[in-house]
């Protein structure tokens, strides 16, 4: 008996102080408030920084990009502590460098010294490139929910209103991070100028066209159409209407000031679409043709936060709106849930936990005694409890990655329970002729 080791001792320990029952039921407690308030998400948070570095050079075929623009930069950025890969996409006028660093670099660290070298090094760009632009890309941007609204009354313009307007709400969700949009067509606003008009004024196109655009707040270039009288523009906050962009004043002329539509004459319409997006009901099985013009919201979290209960509010909060902003024949589809199939698998997995503690529980029941089995039935639990506990305090979420593990760490910990039961067991039972008999107490 004196040779029970530092295991033998602590269960000693356990097995005869009185606190050992509140130990167990303040672990069950800890687990269960843990559970609940693990983040869920899909992927996991791994720090794998990827940094995009957008250099034009307007006016270059794809090749003197490359030779001129995108060799030089990749020199530059390879200079880059951390960096491991590096890979670049020249195309006419545009080059894109995408730079890769090693798994568990510091995000802002690689952003600040990826911009710091650039910068540093902005002389040796060629004449005529210009600013380098960077972007980083994590994994916190893939989207967890994606909306699609359709209907069979709407057309593309209207479907991309009712979606900014859904956009702008659900940004105001907590924990959203970003937000875009696939599809539709957006509002705008064409300008036709008169060119005698504009003479009798003293004014030109171009500058009009600044004009206007400092004055609408997406700062969206205005787009040359076919011949220099006409501009295009897209709607933004200030500029809200065809009468907002119809009452700007654009010059004064004898003590009275000049709006744009005593110069040009404006209209609204919609825009040449950028991508499509087509929602197919479940009678296109059947007939494809039934196939409708659809707008796609995609949503991203913050880091760290739970995607279950993010989707859930968001949810919430178009259920608040159907009827008011949301027609009831506008169609809105849940295309994509990353909180949901989260949720799903956690469940999952304590349901797999429960089958596997009650079958190995009725297993010793039936071979060694419900004794034993009883001690079985409180270890799992608790042990995967203080796991959780343990999950929660270093601010581990629960995803993809992480129920791998917990599974895996269930069967082991199913068959080590097992094995020590049966061996406890086996040395309770030893015959007297062997040894002395070891006491139950």
């Amino acid at each position: 008996m004196n040779n029970l080791g530092i295991a033998g001792h602590i269960a000693r320990t356990f097995m005869r102080s009185k606190l050992t029952p509140l130990f167990v039921i303040a672990a069950f407690a800890l687990g269960a408030a843990s559970l609940l308030k693990i983040p869920r998400e899909e992927d996991p948070q791994i720090a794998v920084p990827m940094i995009d570095i957008f250099v034009p050079l307007p006016g270059a075929s794809a090749k003197e990009v490359e030779q001129r623009v995108s060799a030089p930069v990749e020199r530059l950025i390879r200079n880059i502590p951390g960096v491991e890969f590096v890979y670049s996409t020249s195309q006419p006028g545009l080059s894109l460098i995408t730079a890769r660093f090693y798994v568990g670099e510091n995000e802002d660290h690689a952003a600040v010294q990826t911009y710091k070298e650039l910068s540093g090094n902005f002389n040796k760009m060629p004449p005529g490139a210009g600013v380098p632009i960077v972007k980083v890309r994590s994994i916190n941007y893939v989207p967890i929910l994606t909306l699609t609204l359709s209907g069979a009354n709407y057309n593309g313009t209207q479907l991309r209103m009712f979606a900014n307007e859904l956009e702008s709400r659900i940004k105001r969700v907590e924990d959203v991070s970003q937000t875009s949009m696939i599809g539709g067509q957006p509002r705008r606003v064409n300008v036709q100028f008169d060119s005698a008009k504009l003479a009798s004024y003293h004014l030109s196109p171009t500058s009009l066209a600044q004009q206007i655009q400092g004055s609408n707040d997406r700062n969206t270039p205005v787009e040359f159409a076919a011949t220099d009288d006409e501009k295009s523009l897209q709607v933004g906050s200030y500029l809200n209407s065809v009468d907002d962009v119809r009452n700007i004043v654009v010059n004064a002329e004898g003590g009275r000031p000049v709006f744009l539509r005593d110069v040009a004459s404006v209209s609204e319409g919609p825009s040449d679409p950028d991508d499509y997006v087509l929602y197919a009901p479940g009678t296109a099985v059947q007939n494809p043709s039934v196939e409708l013009p659809a707008v796609t919201i995609t949503i991203a979290k913050r880091s760290g936060t739970n995607a279950t209960v993010i989707a859930k509010n968001i949810q919430k909060r178009l259920n608040e709106m159907r009827g008011t902003l949301i027609p009831s024949d506008l169609n809105i589809v849940i295309t994509r849930n990353y909180g949901e199939t989260a949720n799903e698998k956690s469940n999952e997995l304590l349901e797999h936990l429960f089958i596997a503690t009650i079958s190995v529980t009725l297993l010793i029941a039936l071979t060694l005694g419900w004794r034993e089995s009883g001690v079985v039935l409180i270890a799992i639990p608790v042990t995967l409890a203080l796991t959780l506990t343990l999950f929660f305090l270093y601010g581990y979420t629960i995803n993809r990655i992480t129920l791998f593990a917990l599974i895996f760490s269930i069967g082991i910990l199913v068959d080590d329970a097992i094995v020590v039961v049966e061996n406890i067991v086996r040395h309770f039972r030893l015959p007297e002729s062997k040894g002395k008999k070891i006491s139950r107490k």
